[in-house]
C-alpha cells in the first residue's frame, strides 16, 4: 500500500489499529459518536461492533492519538471499559502512541558523517 491509499493526515509508516471495549453507548450517542471519531484528522478508519460493544480504529499516531480520541468517547456520554485486559492495553496502546509520535518528531544523525565544512578531497 502507498499513502495514496490512506485519508488525508495518515502516513502509512506511522498507521497503528486499536480494538477496544466501550461501555454506555447506545442508539442515542452511537452514530453522533463515531461520526466525530471518524472526522478527525488522522483517522484512516472507524467502526463501532454493537455485539462486542468494541470500536475498532486504524489512525495515525504522529497527528492523534488515543488520548484524543478518549475526550470525543467521554463527550459523548461513553467510556472505555474499566476492565483489567482493557486497561492493560489501553495504556500499551498510549506507550506505543508516544514512541511513535517520538520517531516521527526525530532526525536521525550518524557520526560518521564528516564534519560540516569539510569537502572532498
Amino acid at each position: 500500500m502507498s499513502d495514496f491509499d490512506h485519508r488525508v493526515g495518515v502516513n502509512e509508516s506511522n498507521l497503528v489499529t486499536r480494538n477496544l471495549r466501550l461501555r454506555n453507548v447506545n442508539d442515542k450517542n452511537r452514530d453522533a459518536l463515531m461520526e466525530e471519531i471518524d472526522h478527525l484528522f488522522g483517522i484512516d478508519e472507524a467502526s463501532f461492533n454493537a455485539k462486542d460493544e468494541s470500536i475498532y480504529l486504524a489512525y495515525d499516531a504522529s497527528n492523534i492519538d488515543l488520548d484524543g480520541i478518549e475526550e470525543v468517547i467521554t463527550k459523548h456520554g461513553a467510556a472505555i471499559h474499566d476492565d483489567w485486559w482493557t486497561h492493560t492495553k489501553e495504556e500499551y496502546y498510549k506507550f506505543v502512541d508516544q514512541n511513535v509520535k517520538d520517531n516521527a518528531e526525530h532526525t536521525p544523525w550518524s557520526c560518521h558523517k564528516p564534519p560540516s565544512g569539510t569537502g572532498k578531497k
